[in-house]
């Protein structure tokens, strides 16, 4: 049943409701109604409303059942025998929301073809719509010569439904509808507007493919022969494509594209204006001088009567005050006004805005207008406003103080979850940026923990009390914070205030009897997660546990990060068979991202890695590739797996013989484990192996081989060879590689293989060992603490120019590519149109030695890329080879 649409009335009249005239209706009563349209005296009113009922419902997703559809369908194309205008057009929507069945269509067919020739152009315009949506490709070669009048229609509307309908054919039958380029091109130069609109879009879609073509397209239509206001705005959007896809941004080809950019900044047209505004502001590499005329006509609009234009204007304003703050500041005066704006949307733009282009002095007038202005606004909108509030506070670290105070009196202001989320974060990040933040940040923190309805911030701040806490000059303070919680809150926030208590027992030792104190208290608690937590830490903190031998033990212990994936803890631990050897937890694969095992997606394609022969629970990518590489005698003596890579194919998707490769690095050994599969049903393959020419991989001697002894059709099979390299040493070469085997024709009757064979040998593709192979991708739960616990004269700086890049984004997948490493807190996206990014960055080298990095990358010229690397490692000898690797990248 379909549900009720209350619809309130007009504001001016009075506050009463009235219900929608579908409330209640059924389908079946619906599909009974339809049956006066087997009148033989058609109501045509009455027959309106019943296709009214019956658009509604399949729009509101309820669904016909064949039968229904048809007897509908039948009984709607005996309405064409009306000739009531109103109650044809509604047959024409009712034909194109049923979508008839190609034996269906036929009826309707000489209908539709019939009213296309019709005298009246309502009926040609409607019934070139529905028949293109409904006819197949064999049917539209029959009506293409009139599609192809009707574009040149005089009637507006007969020409703009051919060159909508145009649009859409071009997805189901595009070799039809490339043939009208010249009638599309002649409806280009049309007076009419909307006829030049639909006629640019499709010639647009037509050559989209071709960008020779889409630039001589803009170049033609910018000399003017564009009238209609909504096709200039679809011109500027064409021409600012050309220019951003076009490689010689900042050569002279693309200054007659930019300049008539620039000439639709005076047109009459608002919508034409702010569309040139908008292209502008969003161009690459624009400089100041470029954007000042865009400015000055958005700066007018913030003035304006109308409320779309004072929005389109100041949400532009938004987006260019993150890159070009200086060139929005001339504006500043105009959007303090529309704090104020009835519409709140508007309003928080505005503000946001401000904050963004704001300077120091103007920070606590600020405030002070938005100190009413958030009770106003809607959740979404204060997040916003919060994050902007964050952004501004770290360009001003002075004004922490006023900001501080906004934030703290904020968050005791009724909102959801994410609001006070955004909230809580933004004073945990400026307490991390700004030292002289801290003790009035935390104080904020324990405020709101007093009354806070949310777990999950509660252990939030908790965790983070724990942290800092102890730090400051009087932690003793926060005790009665965090015990509060120990008797007042659930048994998630009661556990976390524990281990928050045991983080300041650790650190402050003359807390550490009160401490004692507190957490034999929770002994006696109701949930076993708090006794257990409590009951480690007594023993902890009083030498008695095995992990806390020293306070350096235990310091990590408490504090230390955990860089195991959980997903890599469970999946070992669903595998541990319980035996008198303890689990070993360094075992656990630390790899961030478990690769599955390559599997082709190909039909008759089947998994080529050791998973295949694998049954029972699935282990982690390394565990499978390290107990199938100890079960063979040839590699047992090479020590413990360090990395396996992602399967790297060797041949095309479609070849008669599939092969990729896995590289399993050791400390001083590398195996290519090579993946074969027979792809031809007719061949038995014998005595595989892959011969391997390291005569460019000079660090590499080869000391084993194991063949492959057969590979029937479609059964996969390994064959690996092991090389030699000095233990530590990330040795890097390429491989070139050679299939060789023993080919035997196969009875396809019988499924036997003949007797004799024939030598063979199928090339495979180079094989490269980089730098990025002895990495693993080792993520940090904090980079800011992991970062400042390693030792600073580990730490090694430079700098490197990185040359032409079309992209900051583009730059930091390359570095990012070559290291190997994992990104840290999203660190790897780059917003658009930024001329700065650092990004973050952690792994183990080979050697399990633990590695740190960041990358600082600014734009130096037009698109020069210049990038200051840190890293900060367990050896010294390590930060200088990342350096190194970098360098030779």
């Amino acid at each position: 049943m379909a549900q009720p649409l209350v619809v309130k009335k007009d504001d001016d009249l009075d506050e009463e409701e009235y219900y929608s005239p579908f409330l209640g209706i059924e389908k079946g009563a619906v599909l009974q109604e339809a049956r006066v349209f087997h009148d033989p005296q058609l109501d045509a009113r009455r027959c309106c409303q019943v296709i009214t009922k019956l658009l509604y419902l399949l729009n509101q997703g309820d669904t016909f059942t064949k039968v229904e559809a048809t007897e509908v369908f039948f009984a709607t194309t005996k309405l064409f025998q009306s000739k009531d205008a109103g109650l044809r057009r509604m047959v024409y929507l009712m034909i194109k929301e049923l979508s008839p069945s190609a034996d269906e269509v036929i009826i309707v067919t000489s209908s539709l073809m019939k009213d296309m020739n019709s005298k009246t152009d309502m009926y040609r315009a409607n019934a070139i719509r529905v028949l293109c949506r409904i006819i197949d490709s064999t049917l539209l070669t029959q009506i293409e010569r009139y599609l192809k009048q009707a574009i040149v229609d005089k009637n507006p509307v007969v020409a703009s439904a051919a060159l909508v309908s145009g649009i859409y054919l071009l997805q189901t039958s595009p070799e039809v509808v490339k043939r009208w380029s010249n009638e599309v091109q002649e409806a280009v130069q049309s007076r009419l507007g909307l006829v030049q609109f639909h006629a640019l879009a499709l010639l647009h879609q037509i050559r989209q493919n071709d960008r020779l073509a889409v630039s001589k397209l803009v170049t033609s239509l910018t000399r003017g022969s564009v009238r209609s206001p909504l096709a200039q705005c679809l011109l500027i959007r064409y021409t600012s494509q050309v220019i951003r896809e076009s490689s010689m941004n900042s050569q002279g080809g693309d200054r007659p594209f930019f300049d008539f950019l620039e000439s639709c900044l005076r047109n009459k047209a608002e919508m034409v204006i702010l569309e040139a505004a908008r292209a502008i502001t969003e161009l690459n590499g624009v400089t100041s001088r470029e954007l000042t005329p865009a400015i000055t006509v958005l700066q007018l609009f913030l003035s304006s009567s109308k409320p779309v234009l004072r929005f389109a204007a100041v949400r532009t304003l938004n987006k260019v005050a993150s890159t070009h703050p200086l060139a929005v500041t001339n504006c500043n005066i105009d959007m303090e006004s529309l704090i104020s704006d009835q519409n709140r949307s508007i309003a928080t733009l505005a503000i946001t805005t401000l904050l963004k282009t704001g300077n120091e002095s103007s920070v606590d007038r600020l405030m002070k207008q938005m100190t009413n202005f958030m009770s106003d606004i809607a959740d979404e909108f204060k997040i916003v406003v919060v994050e902007a509030i964050r952004s501004l506070c770290l360009k001003f670290p002075l004004k922490y103080r006023s900001l501080m105070n906004f934030l703290s009196n904020i968050l005791r202001e009724e909102g959801g979850f994410e609001y006070k989320k955004a909230i809580v974060d933004s004073i945990i990040i400026l307490i991390k940026d700004i030292p002289d933040a801290k003790e009035s940040g935390l104080f904020h923190l324990c405020e709101f923990i007093e009354d806070c309805e949310f777990t999950y911030l509660s252990t939030q701040i908790l965790h983070f009390l724990g942290n800092e806490g102890p730090k400051t000059s009087d932690p003793s303070k926060y005790i009665r914070y965090i015990y509060n919680r120990v008797i007042l809150e659930n048994a998630t926030v009661r556990a976390s205030a524990v281990s928050t208590l045991a983080k300041f027992g650790a650190l402050v030792d003359s807390l550490k009897p009160r401490i004692f104190v507190l957490l034999r208290r929770c002994l006696f608690d109701g949930d076993d997660e708090v006794r257990d937590r409590a009951t480690l830490y007594l023993k902890l903190l009083g030498g008695e546990a095995t992990v806390g031998e020293t306070e350096k033990d235990v310091n990590e212990f408490l504090f230390g990060s955990f860089d195991i994936p959980l997903v890599n803890l469970e999946t070992s631990l669903r595998n541990y068979e319980p035996s008198e050897a303890p689990f070993d937890i360094s075992s656990v694969s630390l790899e961030t991202k478990s690769q599955p095992l390559a599997e082709k997606k190909t039909t008759g394609k089947k998994p080529t890695g050791p998973a295949s022969a694998l049954s029972g629970p699935v282990p982690t990518v390394d565990a499978s590739y390290e107990k199938l590489l100890s079960s063979i005698p040839e590699f047992a003596g090479f020590g413990k797996l360090f990395k396996s890579s992602a399967p790297v194919e060797l041949t095309e998707a479609e070849t008669e013989y599939s092969v990729n490769v896995v590289k399993h690095i050791y400390d001083g050994h590398v195996v290519l484990q090579y993946n074969c599969t027979n792809t031809i049903p007719e061949q038995l393959l014998e005595e595989v192996v892959v011969f391997v020419d390291a005569s460019e991989a000079d660090e590499f001697s080869e000391v084993a081989t194991k063949s492959l002894r057969s590979l029937p059709y479609d059964s996969p099979g390994q064959t690996f060879v092991a090389f030699e390299k000095l233990e530590g040493v990330p040795a890097t070469g390429k491989f070139s590689n050679i299939l060789k085997f023993i080919v035997k024709e196969v009875d396809p009757s019988t499924g036997e293989a003949d007797d004799d064979g024939v030598e063979d040998e199928y090339q495979l593709e180079d094989l490269e060992i980089t730098s990025a192979d002895y990495m693993l991708r080792v993520g940090v739960s904090n980079f800011r603490n992991a970062w400042e616990s390693m030792d600073p004269e580990s730490e090694r700086v430079d700098e490197y120019g990185l040359g032409v890049r079309e992209s900051l984004a583009e730059a930091v997948s390359a570095v990012i590519s070559i290291l190997g490493m994992q990104p840290c807190e999203g660190t790897d996206v780059v917003p658009s149109n930024s001329r700065s990014h650092t990004c973050l960055l952690s792994g183990v080298f080979i050697g399990n030695v633990k590695v740190l990095v960041r990358l600082s990358f600014g734009l130096s010229g037009p698109k020069e890329v210049a990038m200051k690397l840190a890293v900060r490692s367990d050896d010294p000898e390590i930060s200088d080879k990342i350096h190194e690797i970098v360098a030779n990248g």
